[in-house]
């Protein structure tokens, strides 16, 4: 790649566009939920419904963009991907709030579903050709790059209300502007990547879906985004706010209090987030593969400390603040996966052409995990609240288990030649 050592130095500028864009992101999500709620309120024929068909089409145009716009970063500036997803989501986001029209709302989320799509692969190809004869600084920018979709998780729900609080329909343009503020970090901090002839799109594909790494890891990582969907989706805020018969402690523990909900999040964030800055240091050193080994046994620590959590109501809450804690300090540990999993595919993709195609490929398993994840809390949840989340968590992380011997040695980042 031409111009490695100043992309380098630009490459936090680009990390830090990523953690505004997803702050923006997951404040859009709240704030269209909390806009119908308003409109609602005010008379107009919508509902839950409609909040969930949004939802849907702007994951779902996610998804099925994930792979082409993946190809295009291999023919086209990366460059050009980021900052023109970043503008187009704020388009989306401004139109949205300047309108009461169902169909406008359907094109925005729309939109916003196309501008995610083309983002992450692209991202993550132009991470792949900065760090190409860097290995160690390929796993810090891999767990940074973690780091900032975490942002948007943490920071989302707060901005979101805080937002709204202040500027009502306003808050759209506010989040519109966040969003050309990502556009313009992306265009000043990224600088030439590799590109290839259009004519090398097919074979880059082929190259990608041939590749063996990304058939191995595909299914470990449909597993862990499946994990990522039981939890980060509505199913658990309904469980967490919904009253039940009260065997279970989780379950209705923000009944009293919905608003708790977002700084939940956000200590999660800075929990999980602390973690993968752990894991940026360590990576480089590590077997990749016992790194995702580590990951998976402290998941499955979380899940069985969860359950007994769920079930310690009557016990002193000296005793359940201990638990909390050691829940805590595995979900450090288990934040290594997303870092290990891209560092290793990264290093067995390199800048090369199909490089684009493999994330975007990658980012579709993502998305397809997360929705069937969704479906899988949905149905775990309605028979067995929290406990059912945890149980499902354990019987995904035990399959990825057994899945990742398949992969292969990944020896450690700072062992490879570049």
């Amino acid at each position: 790649m031409a111009n490695d050592a100043t992309a380098a130095v630009r490459l936090p500028l680009v990390i830090a566009s990523n953690g505004v864009l997803r702050v923006a992101g997951g404040s859009s999500s709240v704030l269209v939920g909390v806009y119908l709620s308003d409109l609602a309120s005010h008379g107009m024929n919508v509902g839950a419904g409609l909040a969930g068909t949004l939802a849907a089409i702007s994951f779902g145009t996610e998804l099925l963009g994930a792979v082409p716009l993946g190809l295009l970063s291999d023919v086209i500036p990366v460059r050009t991907l980021m900052t023109g997803g970043a503008l187009l989501a704020a388009v989306a986001t401004l139109v949205f709030g300047a309108t009461h029209n169902v169909g406008v709302f359907v094109l925005s989320r729309a939109l916003e579903g196309v501008a995610a799509a083309a983002g992450v692969p692209s991202l993550l190809a132009y991470l792949t050709d900065v760090t190409a004869t860097d290995a160690t600084l390929r796993a810090r920018a891999m767990s940074y790059f973690e780091l900032s979709l975490l942002a948007g998780l943490a920071l989302g729900g707060i901005v979101a209300s805080q937002f709204w609080a202040a500027l009502r329909t306003g808050a759209f343009t506010a989040l519109a502007l966040m969003y050309v503020v990502a556009a313009v970090l992306f265009f000043v901090g990224s600088v030439g990547s590799q590109r290839h002839r259009v004519a090398e799109l097919w074979d880059g594909l082929m190259r990608s879906l041939a590749m063996p790494q990304l058939r191995r890891l595909a299914p470990v990582w449909l597993c862990m985004n499946a994990i990522l969907g039981l939890w980060l989706g509505p199913t658990l805020y309904f469980l967490f706010t919904h009253r039940s018969d009260g065997s279970q402690m989780l379950t209705g523990f923000f009944a009293d209090n919905p608003s708790g909900l977002g700084w939940l999040l956000f200590v999660y964030g800075l929990v999980f987030g602390s973690g993968v800055v752990a894991w940026s240091r360590v990576l480089p050193r590590m077997d990749l593969r016992h790194a995702l080994r580590v990951s998976l046994l402290a998941m499955l620590g979380v899940s069985a400390g969860l359950l007994l959590l769920n079930h310690m109501g009557h016990q002193p809450v000296r005793m359940r603040w201990m638990l909390t804690v050691v829940i805590a300090i595995l979900n450090m540990v288990e934040s290594g996966f997303t870092p290990a999993a891209l560092s290793l595919l990264a290093g067995a993709v390199g800048p090369t052409v199909g490089r684009g195609a493999a994330m975007g490929i990658y980012s579709f398993l993502l998305s397809l995990g997360a929705l069937v994840g969704s479906v899988i809390a949905g149905i775990a949840g309605r028979w067995w609240a929290i406990d059912g989340l945890a149980y499902a968590t354990l019987g995904l992380a035990l399959v990825a288990l057994a899945l990742l011997p398949r992969l292969g040695s990944a020896p450690p980042l700072s062992s490879e030649v570049c």
